[in-house]
């Protein structure tokens, strides 16, 4: 069903968004691969090492208008058309406000939200065109409840669950499907976490999460899934 589609996935240079590339290449997807340093170029290199093809990587900045337009223009070029974005890319930043900086915030909206925002915009022409498209953003737990020293993380993740909901009945006439993976506790490098640490267990793996999003953008083309939720066994945490 996904053989030969095309796919944009933002930060893909590692955790989530690296083993999403995976599963979606072992279906058969050509991919256009995001990151924002030259790591992404060897995640590249190592899928290809796998023995699969037609992948594209490009070193970009996600809340760049001008880097985001370059990437979907060149994709379109190579292949075409694109059938699937994967807005993963993500930062975190989590203190008290009163020792948030301005930069801090700024920089964690422009990445979370600007960059969700000016990818979806830049693939909807191609996909209007087509009367075909599935986005789908990585969001989180914490875009349906607060945490403390969460303000600006939840901040952002609140806002990016507003745009999703709005652009899915903006687009929807256009077999345009659009939703959110809402994970909780994951075992990765987010927020300049350690993957594999002990006490991360029990937590979510990485594969948990591409399987949740495979699983969204492979559905039959006359169905949307608007959002999934997904915790560890372990977490305790507020019912929406």
């Amino acid at each position: 069903m996904l053989k030969d589609q095309v796919a944009v996935i933002t930060g893909a240079s590692r955790g989530i968004g690296k083993e999403i590339a995976s599963q979606l290449a072992q279906k058969g997807v050509r991919l256009a691969l995001l990151g924002s340093s030259e790591d992404i170029h060897h995640t590249k290199e190592e899928l290809e090492g796998k023995g699969f093809s037609n992948i594209l990587s490009f070193t970009a900045d996600v809340s760049n208008e001008n880097d985001i337009d370059h990437v979907i223009q060149a994709t379109k070029n190579a292949f075409g058309r694109v059938d699937i974005l994967i807005n993963n890319a993500g930062v975190g930043q989590f203190k008290p406000v009163e020792k948030l900086t301005v930069e801090e915030w700024q920089k964690t909206f422009e990445v979370n939200v600007q960059g969700v925002f000016l990818a979806s915009k830049a693939v909807l022409p191609l996909m209007k065109k087509q009367q075909f498209g599935t986005i789908v953003t990585v969001a989180s737990d914490v875009s349906r409840y607060t945490i403390p020293e969460g303000s600006l993380y939840t901040a952002t993740k609140y806002a990016v669950q507003g745009f999703m909901g709005s652009l899915a009945q903006e687009v929807r006439e256009h077999g345009i499907r659009v939703g959110t993976v809402n994970p909780g506790m994951v075992d990765t490098y987010f927020a300049n976490g350690t993957k594999g640490d002990p006490e991360k267990a029990d937590w979510l793996k990485v594969q948990d999460i591409a399987e949740a999003v495979v699983y969204m953008v492979q559905a039959p083309k006359h169905t949307v899934i608007d959002e999934l939720h997904i915790h560890p066994l372990i977490q305790q945490y507020p019912r929406v």
